[in-house]
């Protein structure tokens, strides 16, 4: 009876179990199938698209072609191999089985692209950018058929009048039996475009201000007509710059200009000829590639790196006053190089201490406080915090500069606060700050999940804990650049290895000085108050500048990813708090608790993780931001246009991550005065985003001799670019647009 007045009550919430099932399992397919990589990924400008091509099938010793389709919609490009004055070709990162190696891309023959008085080379339309693929002896094909695995992770620039760095991650599985031929037509029409190989002999004549070049062994039907001309090694010659041609029978020559910031001397120059059609179609008659050797000797490049004498100017008034600025008193003016290290060396340390001042940093010295507070009278105490302070803020400091300098001599565009252009390491930062939060708070304490072993470790040897959180002061004051460290970290970058370890070495130590002194120095020592039932409170207290730091840093995120980056944080954030909690609990309410909050973890770092890294499509956030600011969003080449039409220009390189930046940004760069200078002087207004990694950006900086940001920089047509102090003044800014 009992179990018939029941059932239907079961049966009830049996069904409403089974429905509920019914929609986490269709939620979780849903968000499974729109993270798995596609071979088509679409944006506002582009339609990218993974193709394959293997008309004799997947074998040993068969070559199968792959590729990038890129659809530009109209006005709309990206770039050749050699990109021009401006822009950045097309890279494909390509993750294969063992025994499948990738070639190079086979490069459909350009087009060239005026802007100004500069010119680009690149691609408009429907372009296919096909690679091979070699199977080699070492792939191990499936048993019964099966598929060949391809992942793709493509990075492109497309620009019109703004350039918009966009990125796919990409994938397909090629059946292995059997030819596979889809898309044929895309391939056939590719290697079309491809340019033919040339046997005749063809070289560079050098002179000092200009190359002669000839090209032998090209076909009747070309020869006595005008070529287009596109050399494969860029930044030789005056790209937007006419050169004269003419054919010595069949053997065509041409005068090129060479360019005033040249920056390479190749030995062999690869060079790409096109005939254009008639005029009734689009597109090129013909296109032939050949391999000139040069002959002579280059002519010296620039003084510095082969830049703009303007810019050599610029970086010599700069350093000047670094000099002047760094130096004590009755330092002198001679030395050289060495002077410069000094001043290097001055300016890190004087940079160093104002690190201090980060709101960021400030949780975390407030910390070392309460430290100094516990150890009371305890001189030896203190002497040894301090030092194991020091030693882990100078051996961080070091840790970061060795990095960014390997990865800078293996090729990297980085520059001082990469790690913060990484949304991982935002999001882990993040992680960190809400879990000493907590523990300040006083939900938990780190001895319920430290072995005993590790906790009487700990207590016999304090000076880790102090040098822990050495590491994490650097962690969140690494990012920005203070006065006088801008041009001490642009220099460190030149310098030869050890010389620039020792400039971050001394970036560290001003950074640790103040708590070093208080630990060395008795009088300050005394001035702490004695420990007491107030520490509690302080402790409790210095848990809302972690999270305040935990808020900055999903702000942060939400620049680099999105709002459903940032929301993605929050919901990781408050099942990290859930799991911490659990841990605290007892018994049976602990593990089920904390095998809830683990599982809940899982499945949104699984279904809604991907939201952590997906790329901000900075279109629509540029056009409002310059609408309603009157900024416009710099790029590769856009200074040169404005100034080629005479204007005046304004640069601001800045990052969401810079609390420097955001404070300029929020004062000075707001003030009505300021900004109606700006209108006055019709100063264009240009705004550089290093929140997330570009290598178009950090080399930008790396002509202006810095490193990091903030930077502040004037342009005006004739002059020097003026850099000025990362800490703006409305009197200062004002000053530099009354000269101009």
């Amino acid at each position: 009876m009992l179990y018939a007045m029941n059932f239907p009550k079961l049966r009830r919430h049996l069904q409403t179990a089974i429905a509920f099932l019914v929609v986490i399992a269709t939620f979780a397919a849903s968000a499974w199938a729109q993270n798995q990589p596609k071979s088509v990924v679409t944006s506002e400008r582009v339609r990218a698209e993974l193709m394959a091509y293997a008309p004799q099938g997947v074998g040993i010793g068969q070559t199968v072609w792959v590729g990038l389709q890129l659809r530009h919609i109209p006005e709309w490009h990206t770039y050749w191999k050699n990109s021009g004055d401006s822009g950045l070709p097309t890279q494909l990162q390509w993750t294969l089985p063992a025994g499948v190696v990738a070639g190079e891309i086979a490069w459909p023959v350009p087009k060239k692209i005026p802007i100004g008085a500069l010119a680009n080379y690149g691609y408009e339309g429907t372009l296919l950018l096909p690679v091979p693929l070699t199977i080699t002896a070492d792939y191990k094909a499936p048993l019964l058929g099966g598929d060949l695995p391809i992942k793709l992770n493509a990075n492109w620039l497309v620009c019109k009048l703004e350039c918009i760095p966009e990125e796919g991650e990409f994938a397909l599985r090629l059946p292995t039996q059997g030819s596979y031929g889809i898309n044929t037509a895309a391939f056939e029409t590719a290697f079309a475009a491809q340019p033919k190989a040339v046997a005749g002999e063809s070289k560079v004549v050098l002179s000092p201000k200009s190359i002669q070049i000839s090209v032998a062994g090209l076909p009747a039907s070309a020869q006595g007509k005008p070529l287009e001309f596109f050399p494969e090694t860029a930044e030789v010659i005056e790209t937007g710059a006419a050169f004269t041609q003419s054919w010595q029978g069949a053997v065509w020559t041409a005068q090129v200009p060479l360019a005033a910031q040249r920056s390479n001397s190749p030995g062999v120059m690869p060079v790409v000829l096109a005939l254009k059609n008639d005029g009734s179609s689009a597109g090129y008659a013909g296109a032939w590639r050949s391999e000139a050797k040069v002959e002579g000797d280059w002519p010296a490049v620039g003084a510095v790196g082969g830049i703009s004498p303007a810019l050599a100017e610029a970086l010599k008034t700069n350093n000047n006053a670094v000099t002047s600025q760094s130096l004590p008193a009755g330092a002198g003016s001679s030395g050289g190089a060495g002077l410069s290290l000094v001043a290097a060396l001055f300016g890190a340390l004087v940079g160093g201490l104002i690190l201090n001042l980060m709101p960021c940093v400030f949780p975390v010295l407030a910390i070392k406080v309460l430290g100094f507070a516990q150890h009371g009278a305890d001189r030896r105490a203190h002497r040894i915090s301090g030092l194991a302070y020091t030693a882990g803020v100078v051996l961080s400091f070091l840790a970061l500069g060795a990095l960014m300098l390997a990865l800078r001599a293996a090729g990297e565009q980085l520059g001082w606060g990469f790690q913060l252009q990484s949304p991982w390491v935002v999001a882990a930062l993040a992680a960190l700050f809400a879990v000493l939060g907590l523990n300040l708070a006083g939900l938990f304490e780190f001895g319920q999940f430290v072995p005993s072993r590790l906790a009487t470790l700990q207590a016999k040897n304090p000076a880790l804990d102090a040098g822990l959180s050495g590491v994490l002061a650097v962690a969140v004051a690494s990012p920005c650049t203070a006065p006088f460290m801008g041009a001490s970290l642009g220099l460190a970058v030149a310098l030869p290895p050890l010389q620039a370890l020792l400039v971050f070495a001394f970036l560290g130590l001003g950074m640790a000085l103040p708590y070093l002194a208080a630990s060395l120095i008795p009088a300050i020592a005394r001035a702490l108050p004695r420990p007491g039932a107030w520490m509690d409170t302080f402790r409790k207290f210095m848990a809302f500048p972690m999270f305040a730091t935990v808020a900055w840093l999903v702000w942060v995120l939400g620049q680099q990813s999105g709002i459903d980056g940032a929301a993605t944080l929050l919901v990781l954030l408050v099942l990290l708090a859930m799991g911490l909690w659990a841990a605290t609990l007892a018994g049976r309410a602990r593990a089920v608790v904390a095998a809830f909050s683990v599982a809940s973890l899982a499945f949104v770092v699984y279904a809604i993780g991907p939201n952590l890294t997906k790329p901000l499509d900075a279109a629509a956030g540029v056009s409002a931001s310059a609408a309603a600011s009157g900024w416009q969003a710099w790029e590769p080449g856009r200074v040169d246009q404005l100034l080629a039409s005479n204007q005046s220009v304004f640069v601001d390189f800045t990052a969401a991550w810079c609390v420097t930046c955001q404070y300029n940004k929020k004062t000075t760069l707001a003030d009505a005065n300021v900004m109606k200078d700006f209108a006055d002087r019709k100063v264009v207004l240009l705004r550089a985003d290093w929140t997330r990694r570009d290598p178009a950006i950090t080399a930008a900086l790396g002509q202006l001799g810095r490193n990091g940001v903030p930077v502040y920089v004037f342009y005006k047509n004739g002059q020097p670019p003026q850099v000025l102090s990362e800490i703006l003044s409305v009197p200062e800014v004002r000053s530099a647009i009354a000269k101009l």
